[in-house]
């Protein structure tokens, strides 16, 4: 080797070493962190409910299975039927599954890579009329590693896991909802049922004053227009009953649906539910900073910033040299020396590549990955005062509806009692028929009225525990959901 050659292989050497000072100590683009005006880090975020100060609530961390509140087997069985069989969830799973196959992708960047490559040709010097033809090959393996000296590579590695995280996320709102939907979908076939039967006692209530009516029409003690409005009644009941019916079947369809069955596969037991689940207890509902550690579109959007925040890092490498240490060996020449020594060579040292001038279209490219993560940072506050939107609606609706139903309990007490009373001044001549009849309608009409409250009090429940974001952690998969909403909640203070 002369000189020369010496003095370049000792520069390229020199200027290796020297950028391989200057990036090994530096990973592209910022580190992630919560910013600290994100809205999951404000003390109104994550202090105490507002609307959760009321006695049928308690300040205590929610259950991971709620719908056990209930204390109801055959509820618990149709989610856990849900949990193992909704399509939704399959879908879930399946884009976790290749969130995850991402991530092994962007792991293999950093591994060793090996290349092999061989060929032959023929060529015929000076064309048809030259002397002859030449046979040559070449055979030749090569090694490299990336030093990922930039940090691009442990960038984009950290933006696919954060992007795999949120899937996860993704996937545990898709649980949190079908929990959701069974309780809904089973509690609305209950409450149909109990809807119906209130119903069916008006009906039979109207069609016995209209008999009375009718006879005292007949007999001179009454009149066409009290026979006309007594049959009125019976009709609007009547009329009341199919829609209600129909009601409790397309609960019934989509609890089958929910739980993965063909819609007329729906559990057959549901359909005569005498009532709908209640609770026994006060509901547990910690406070903002429990919500927003445990809600998973929460966990989502914040895991979403992190992958933008890294991609940051990605498109920043990309204003600096890839370098990698390499080799490769292999046989070149002549058919004549196949795999002889003269035919063999070999090399062995830094490889670099670098993209240059290329400034100006990477500094575009950090310029768009630093708008998405401006983007995926809204995104993260909008998601944040979205949950505590709706968990203060849930628990003022719930609160409401409770008092509501409070005084309809009420209602129809003193309706019974009046309904009893009537037919005591009966029993001893001191009123007529009519009166009670009216008495017993009007009860009637207080248990229907009754029936429906208490159907969307366990409506306003479920909207709850939906805000609240509980039932996530169910199943083998709980522990990692809850090391990445410890994560979340590490990161908000």
């Amino acid at each position: 080797m002369n000189e020369s050659a010496m003095n370049r292989r000792s520069i390229v050497t020199l200027l290796t070493a020297l950028l391989m000072a200057l990036l090994s100590a530096c990973t592209a683009g910022p580190d992630f962190r919560v910013p600290d005006h994100a809205m999951v880090k404000s003390p109104s975020a994550n202090a105490p409910f507002h609307s959760g100060d009321e006695a049928i609530y308690i300040s205590a961390p929610l259950p991971d299975h709620w719908w056990r509140l209930y204390e109801d087997a055959r509820l618990d069985a149709y989610v856990a039927e849900a949990l193992a069989a909704n399509t939704d969830l399959r879908a879930a799973d399946a884009n976790l599954k290749r969130a995850s196959y991402i991530v092994r992708e962007a792991e293999a960047g950093r591994t060793i890579q090996t290349t092999i490559s061989g060929g032959a040709d023929i060529s015929r010097i000076g064309g048809f009329t030259g002397p002859g033809s030449s046979y040559t090959y070449n055979l030749g393996a090569g090694v490299s590693y990336p030093l990922d000296l930039a940090g691009g590579i442990k960038r984009g590695i950290e933006a696919a896991r954060a992007n795999s995280e949120a899937e996860q996320a993704a996937r545990d709102q898709v649980r949190v909802a079908v929990a959701a939907a069974v309780t809904r979908s089973y509690a609305a076939a209950c409450s149909a049922n109990v809807t119906l039967a209130a119903t069916r006692r008006v009906l039979e209530v109207q069609r016995q004053t209209l008999q009375v009516t009718t006879r005292l029409a007949s007999g001179g003690r009454g009149t066409a227009f009290d026979v006309t409005r007594a049959r009125a009644a019976v009709d609007q009941s009547a009329a009341a009953i199919p829609g209600v019916l129909a009601s409790r079947q397309a609960a019934l369809y989509e609890l089958a649906a929910l739980m993965g069955r063909a819609p007329a596969d729906y559990p057959r037991e549901a359909e005569e539910c005498a009532a709908p689940p209640s609770l026994r207890q006060v509901i547990p509902i910690g406070d903002g900073a429990a919500l927003l550690s445990r809600r998973p579109d929460v966990r989502a959007a914040e895991r979403r910033l992190h992958a933008a925040t890294a991609t940051i890092g990605v498109e920043t490498a990309e204003l600096y040299p890839h370098i990698s240490l390499g080799g490769s060996m292999g046989f070149a020449g002549p058919f004549s020396t196949f795999l002889s020594g003269n035919g063999f060579g070999g090399s062995l040292g830094p490889l670099l590549s670098w993209t240059f001038p290329n400034r100006s279209v990477a500094h575009a490219r950090i310029a768009e990955a630093g708008a998405s993560a401006e983007a995926a940072s809204a995104n993260f506050d909008g998601t944040v005062i979205e949950a505590l939107r709706q968990t203060e609606t849930a628990l003022s609706a719930y609160a409401r509806e409770a008092d509501r139903n409070h005084a309809l309990t009420l209602t129809q007490g003193d309706t019974l009692k009046a309904s009893d009373q009537a037919s005591r001044l009966y029993h001893f001549g001191r009123t007529n028929f009519i009166d009670v009849l009216s008495a017993e309608a009007s009860l009637a009409n207080a248990e229907a009225t009754l029936a429906q409250s208490r159907a969307t009090l366990v409506d306003r429940q479920v909207d709850l525990f939906l805000a609240l974001g509980g039932g996530w952690t169910d199943g083998p998969e709980g522990t990692e959901t809850k090391e990445s909403s410890t994560r979340v909640k590490a990161n908000a203070r």
